[in-house]
């Protein structure tokens, strides 16, 4: 499959580099109006982790330096968008419009209704459109999942999910901590224990000394709870770490790349090039039984719903997402 990136920042890059290895995929085009970035000079590019970009040879790609442009190569068949949020609905439709199929890295938009339109335009153009939720494809998180749907461990009884880091230097980004880091935690408790009947929800966020703390807790039917929190928690280079601890009847495992803690053996393969793999399937015809893009929007609904509730400062309201 012909993809194109439209988007060259770190995401882009860190897609670049992952869809090297993924059997079937060619990166027939980029689209950055930066020259060095097309030239695949991602030296200067940085990301949550403090890491760069790079170099990638990104030689037969074509080379685009306007997104219209991109999407009018016949010769495309899918794009990946890795722009800022508040761009992800119009390329998006723009693209499935011009009949490619979309990956757009998360979250897919900052609002429930965004992310509808962007689902209800797939759905008309007979279009694959997936959110880049690439936890659910990471090894260990993809084995908590497994465990929990095994059910060898007993009843599941409660969980945490901590994502954490300072605020980006290197730009700014829409929707502040909570949509930076947390979606993937809300996106990944929706996925394993669908909607809750009640959330809470604390924290505190300024946004001149780029503190965005969130730590919500969703009630589930039978007692179990689960609680997300994390978020930015200064300016400065506190580094990033996420982590889960899980517990079920008969046992508790947990992972954390703060401690290098773990007791999953997750399974093989790098979650941004399984995370391209599956979605290459998709476009064959494979079911998004994995990572549907109603679950991706539903997430945001409940992220959002998370933040509704911190400006009650603990209370717990109904779930209505």
């Amino acid at each position: 499959m012909r993809l194109g990136v439209i988007g060259l920042g770190f995401m882009g890059s860190t897609h670049l580099r992952a869809a090297q290895s993924v059997p079937g995929l060619e990166i027939a085009a980029v689209c950055s109006r930066d020259s060095r970035k097309l030239a695949g000079d991602f030296r200067e590019v940085r990301g949550n982790h403090g890491e760069t970009g790079g170099c990638i040879d990104l030689t037969g790609a074509a080379k685009y330096r306007e997104i219209a442009a991109l999407l009018a190569d016949d010769s495309i068949e899918a794009v990946d968008i890795c722009l800022p949020t508040g761009m992800h609905e119009g390329i998006a439709v723009e693209a499935l419009r011009a009949g490619k199929h979309v990956l757009v890295e998360k979250p897919m938009a900052l609002d429930g209704a965004s992310a509808d339109r962007m689902v209800a335009e797939a759905e008309r153009c007979g279009r694959v459109l997936m959110a880049a939720q690439v936890i659910r494809f990471w090894p260990e998180y993809a084995a908590l999942r497994e465990t929990l749907r095994s059910g060898h461990l007993g009843a599941f009884r409660g969980a945490v999910f901590r994502r954490r880091c300072a605020a980006p230097s290197w730009g700014t980004w829409e929707g502040g901590g909570a949509f930076d880091l947390l979606i993937h935690d809300f996106d990944f408790a929706l996925h394993l224990f669908g909607r809750p009947q009640a959330v809470s929800a604390s924290g505190y966020a300024d946004d001149e000394a780029r503190i965005d703390l969130l730590h919500a807790t969703l009630f589930y039917a039978g007692g179990a709870a689960v609680l997300i929190t994390g978020g930015w928690l200064n300016r400065g280079d506190y580094p990033f770490s996420m982590e889960f601890t899980a517990t079920f009847d008969r046992d508790t495992v947990e992972f954390s790349t703060a401690s290098g803690a773990g007791v999953l053996d997750g399974p093989p393969g790098q979650a941004y090039a399984a995370e391209l793999a599956h979605f290459v399937a998709c476009c064959g015809g494979q079911p998004n039984e994995l990572c549907p893009p109603r679950e991706s929007a539903d997430a945001i609904r409940l992220l959002r719903f998370a933040l509704d509730a911190r400006r009650l400062e603990g209370e717990k309201i109904a779930c209505t997402i």
